[in-house]
């Protein structure tokens, strides 16, 4: 039996994701498996986008966490929901955002650095980090991050790729993404 220093799950970012990799199995080949899907994926990568804030702005508790000013968008902010549209400047400087993420999940080596990146993507959506007047609810976050596993699960299984190399992605990609949820709900943490 391995032993696990619990207290330091909490403290030190490198040892938990290491841990969870283990405990989950997210192994080199899941890696590969993902890097080998950027020449599928990259392409989906605005329509991903784009259905993302299609969902985000079906919902008044999701869309209004983008009336206040997103931290570094320096353009005019709307003054209320209703005038919050698809095409407004910081909705696609947002947009710029969750794709240049959905392109580092399948481009960037799985080193130190992307580990902290998948960290900040968490602490961002609380006062921690970035705006601090804009706090997502861990519900909110749940649910986009179930929309964004349901999509790429969809995306691979309508995939051309034969049955094994589709097995093999949406493994992968759960375990990524719930190695992602795993960096997000640990900022929520009292």
């Amino acid at each position: 039996m391995k032993h696990i220093d619990e207290p330091r799950l909490e403290i030190d970012l490198g040892y938990r994701f290491q841990y969870l990799t283990e405990f989950m199995g997210f192994t080199e080949e899941d890696i590969q498996t993902i890097h080998g899907g950027a020449a599928l994926l990259a392409p989906l990568v605005p329509a991903l986008v784009d259905a993302v804030y299609a969902k985000l702005n079906a919902y008044d508790a999701t869309w209004r966490h983008f009336v206040p000013r997103q931290d570094g968008y320096a353009g005019e902010i709307p003054v209320k929901l209703e005038d919050l549209t698809m095409d407004h400047p910081q909705i696609q400087f947002r947009k710029q955002h969750l794709a240049r993420y959905l392109e580092k999940l399948v481009t960037a080596p799985y080193d130190g650095k992307l580990v902290q990146y998948l960290d900040f993507v968490g602490k961002i959506h609380t006062p921690k980090a970035g705006n601090s007047h804009i706090v997502v609810p861990l519900v909110q976050m749940n649910a986009l991050m179930g929309f964004v596993a349901d999509a790429v699960n969809a995306t691979i299984l309508g995939s051309a790729l034969p049955a094994e190399a589709k097995t093999k992605a949406v493994r992968a990609f759960s375990k990524l993404l719930w190695l992602q949820n795993d960096l997000i709900n640990r900022h929520y943490a009292k």
